[in-house]
């Protein structure tokens, strides 16, 4: 049976529980992938894979992983992840989120062999079949925790950074020369925390950035970044997900009410409720021997502390 819509997700308003109808069975690997029309588990995105998936449950089974899957319209064979074929949101595609499991669910269809991305099997008992899904609360809240506490410090060290600029580039919700979307290679959201990697090129210096000197002024750098990340913590900012509508592939944003300004940021990941949540935020800044790098890692703690 064609899966006839894109699977709605919950996980941006917080939801970390729900019960929906199975869609379609789908082998992964040596293993089971279940679609629902409705769940709250974020998974991987394989465009930019920074926050890892939710695990948790499903129909009583554990959910070892959770990837981004698609179909055309009327298709068969369900393309998971790097193998999709198409760009992410393309019109006439369906666009799922894969629960895996080790074994099959129950109400989720018979067994089948893995291997590869495979054509849709309906619920064994029968299409509307439903099953509970359950995320594993304190894993979210920490990955929520890390991707809040990524975007403040992003802010946070456009602004530490500013006084590097010598041309005009593309500012940040607050004003500021926007060093993270000009310089970021990679981000990865932790349990608790992040790690994002900013390339110090020829590129990055042809657009303006002065590198002289910025190794000797690292720790006053992470100083100022861990100052103003304090008084946004301190000031209880609301945090939040505007979102379009609920399919997977809904262009989502993060929204936090700074008490410079309110900032938006796009974002498909999951978050706090506010600032204060956090406790708080260390910070440390470290550049590549030869200076082409920078990284710079943050952990928070408590995780989520209230909610």
């Amino acid at each position: 049976m064609p899966i006839k819509d894109s699977t709605r997700v919950t996980y941006p308003g917080g939801e970390v529980r729900g019960r929906s109808a199975v869609v379609a069975t789908v082998p992964v690997g040596d293993g089971y992938g279940t679609v629902v029309a409705e769940t709250p588990f974020h998974p991987l995105d394989h465009t930019w894979p920074d926050q890892p998936a939710d695990t948790g449950t499903i129909g009583g089974i554990a959910v070892t992983d959770c990837v981004t899957g698609a179909v055309a319209e009327g298709g068969e064979s369900v393309h998971l992840g790097a193998d999709i074929p198409v760009r992410r949101g393309t019109p006439g595609w369906h666009w799922l989120v894969v629960h895996v499991t080790a074994e099959p669910v129950a109400g989720g269809g018979a067994g089948f062999a893995g291997g590869g991305n495979g054509g849709i099997e309906s619920g064994g008992s029968g299409p509307g079949g439903e099953v509970e899904l359950v995320v594993d609360d304190a894993g979210r809240r920490a990955l929520s925790a890390g991707h809040t506490a990524c975007h403040l410090t992003a802010l946070a060290l456009n602004a530490a950074l500013a006084g590097r600029w010598r041309k005009e580039v593309s500012a940040d919700g607050l004003g500021h020369p926007d060093f993270d979307q000009t310089a970021i290679a990679s981000s990865r959201i932790l349990p608790g925390g992040s790690r994002d990697v900013y390339r110090l090129g020829k590129s990055l210096r042809r657009k303006g950035f002065v590198t002289e000197g910025l190794a000797e002024e690292l720790p006053e750098i992470a100083h100022r970044v861990g100052d103003r990340l304090k008084a946004w913590i301190a000031a209880d900012a609301t945090v939040g997900i505007d979102s379009p509508g609920p399919e997977l592939t809904a262009r989502r944003t993060w929204h936090c009410a700074l008490p410079e300004a309110e900032v938006s940021i796009p974002c498909g990941g999951t978050h706090l409720s506010s600032t204060s949540q956090l406790g708080t935020v260390a910070v440390t800044l470290n550049l590549s021997a030869d200076g082409s790098e920078l990284v710079m890692r943050t952990t928070t703690g408590p995780y989520a502390e209230g909610s």
